[in-house]
């Protein structure tokens, strides 16, 4: 099965930028080469500087059967390079991990300079009519409402300290949607893990009220009770979104936090000289994480931050057509702690895109951040 990405690959390499088979098959993705300067405080090692060089395929692939069937294959192909492969023991192992319920991550190259590795993000089949849509494979669930934060994405919650992954995590699913009228719907999703415990299914209903997206959750998410819900709406112009989630364990446990209550508040604003500002304030009763590594595991939506309490803003602002800045900080305030990322993105031309990043983390010396360490990268991006 593994070996079948290769036609893609192949397809990939020999056809043009705009590539298009026949009017039923659509091709698009990108190549991006990246390289990062780490500095890091990491387990077993002496250095505390790293840099690592990345090369980033994404190939997207869709078929339309017919007018209702259609067919999405979109995989990431990438290489890494530079001292964490050379210096950390098993890395490609922290690279070749597939959370899904079928193991489709494919560690194509192995060696002790540079690694190749492959994985689809989304696999899946897809049936519509004006009322229904089935969708069956590996997908993304976005039932996420906020721009930062999204305790409701039970099913495949993503990071916001991911930056070089913009399309976000999918997951091996069966999702049921029904709508109703205009502005309602019924899902039903489910979501198989290999360890039963680890499944996650829900039901969730939106509908529109005064203004306001509304909607109600409720399932079961890896051996735990879930229930929420999300507003989307706008005071006067600015928007106003939320989510909450509330988790309790169906078995008694030892884990210190058994029920756990996440609520995220955001604004978000459009000025007139086209500044766009976001501010989101999170509640995690949970308290976060205890240690936090740079190249440390995802988050979820039981648990989606570092801290108890969370305040974010962000800033974006063209500063002409082609050249545009953004600066994203979030404050910690029960751990003393402090993370930055300033960012510029310049359009070379049409299709080749030019990003440059920084990621800085600041606490004290008992916060989970004294040693999360600091990122600048910088990358091109051609689009086909």
């Amino acid at each position: 099965m593994k070996y079948l990405i290769i036609i893609p690959i192949i397809f990939f390499i020999t056809q043009p930028a705009s590539a298009q088979l026949t009017d039923d098959i659509h091709v698009s993705g990108y190549v991006q080469a990246m390289p990062l300067w780490i500095k890091a405080d990491l387990p077993g090692l002496t250095d505390d500087s790293f840099w690592e060089y990345r090369m980033q395929n994404r190939l997207n692939l869709r078929w339309d059967m017919t007018s209702s069937w259609t067919f999405n294959w979109q995989m990431r192909t990438r290489i890494f390079a530079g001292d964490l492969v050379n210096d950390i023991p098993f890395y490609s192992d922290a690279i070749d991990i597939d959370d899904g319920y079928f193991d489709l991550s494919w560690l194509m190259v192995d060696r002790d300079k540079w690694i190749l590795h492959y994985i689809p993000d989304r696999l899946y089949t897809q049936w519509d009519n004006s009322e229904w849509s089935v969708r069956i494979g590996r997908q993304r669930i976005n039932w996420g409402i906020n721009m930062i934060t999204n305790p409701n994405d039970i099913f495949n919650i993503y990071s916001f300290y991911d930056f070089d992954y913009p399309e976000r995590p999918g997951t091996d699913a069966v999702r049921i949607q029904h709508f109703t009228g205009t502005f309602t719907r019924w899902e039903l999703a489910g979501s198989p893990a290999r360890e039963g415990r680890q499944s996650t299914a829900a039901l969730m209903y939106g509908f529109n009220t005064r203004g306001y997206d509304i909607q109600v959750l409720g399932g079961y998410f890896r051996n735990r009770l879930a229930l929420g819900g999300g507003w989307a709406g706008n005071i006067d112009q600015t928007g106003f979104k939320g989510e909450f989630m509330f988790f309790t364990d169906l078995e008694e446990n030892t884990v210190q936090h058994s029920t756990n209550v996440v609520l995220a508040v955001g604004i978000d604003h459009m000025f007139d000289n086209s500044l766009f500002l976001i501010a989101e304030g999170l509640y995690n009763r949970a308290g976060g994480r205890d240690e936090f590594l740079l190249l440390g595991e995802p988050l979820s939506a039981d648990n989606p931050s570092f801290s108890r309490f969370q305040f974010t803003s962000q800033l974006t602002y063209p500063f002409t057509p082609l050249l545009q800045g953004s600066l994203a900080a979030i404050f910690y305030p029960d751990e003393q702690a402090v993370f930055f990322a300033p960012s510029i993105t310049y359009s070379v031309t049409q299709n080749i895109d030019f990003n440059m990043l920084t990621q800085l983390f600041a606490g004290s010396d008992d916060s989970p951040f004294a040693n999360a360490g600091n990122v600048v990268a910088a990358s091109l991006k051609w689009n086909f």
